[in-house]
């Protein structure tokens, strides 16, 4: 696994890296005892896994926002050539710490949109779990997924549902202690049927936008948006 060691001067790497210290590691397993899985979902042992992504071995995957790697790592140990790009130097530590011999696994510093546009690869599927799809203006974002998607591969990403009559760019804040003023990051949030427009807009025919429900004996009630696209050719 090894990083790129572009300078990313840019205040939301200082924001992720405060939001990294609020995040333990991964479980060393999960529910069925599996030390690698994927989760989309905010909940632990919960929701669809990585064949939303339609991969087989071999492929080549790439996540957006990677954070500290849990998903990736997935992917690597199925036999796929999974790269990440994170704006956080901690949460590459974390992923380096916690997953430090996986084959196939690459991960990258710097922001989701440059890295695309500067990348020679054609990817067989692109995701996002609350990551740089969320916090990246779609308009952005969504050409250079596309131009960096084969003909056919998914593009995929889950986030929490958008909060009644609050869409499009909003502001998240990020705790930095009391006597500092919160990090703030700009995220975007769409209903279900508007991401469909969005992705249909920018080449993607085949989208499928769901809020998953948590599970019946979970107490909290906020679902998780997941949304499915397939690039047309």
């Amino acid at each position: 696994m090894n990083e790129n060691g572009t300078e990313v001067s840019d205040t939301r790497s200082a924001a992720w890296d405060e939001y990294a210290k609020t995040k333990p590691q991964r479980r060393e397993t999960n529910a069925r005892g599996e030390t690698t899985w994927f989760n989309w979902t905010q909940y632990a042992d919960h929701g669809p896994g990585a064949d939303v992504l339609n991969l087989k071995a071999g492929d080549s995957v790439l996540d957006l926002g990677c954070g500290s790697g849990g998903n990736l790592a997935h992917l690597a140990t199925l036999g796929m050539k999974a790269v990440g790009i994170d704006l956080s130097p901690k949460q590459l530590d974390k992923a380096r710490e916690r997953w430090p011999d996986v084959d196939g696994m690459e991960v990258h510093r710097g922001d989701a949109v440059t890295f695309l546009g500067e990348t020679f690869t054609i990817f067989d599927a692109v995701f996002s779990v609350f990551g740089a799809a969320w916090f990246t203006d779609p308009a952005l974002l969504l050409p250079v997924v596309h131009a960096n998607l084969k003909p056919g591969g998914v593009f995929a990403f889950s986030q929490r549902p958008p909060v009644e009559g609050c869409y499009g760019c909003q502001a998240s804040y990020i705790p930095r202690g009391e006597d500092e003023d919160p990090a703030i990051v700009k995220r975007w949030d769409y209903e279900p049927e508007i991401w469909c427009s969005l992705l249909k807009e920018y080449g993607f025919p085949d989208v499928t936008a769901t809020v998953l429900p948590t599970s019946k004996n979970d107490k909290r009630t906020m679902g998780t948006l997941l949304v499915r696209a397939v690039r047309g050719d």
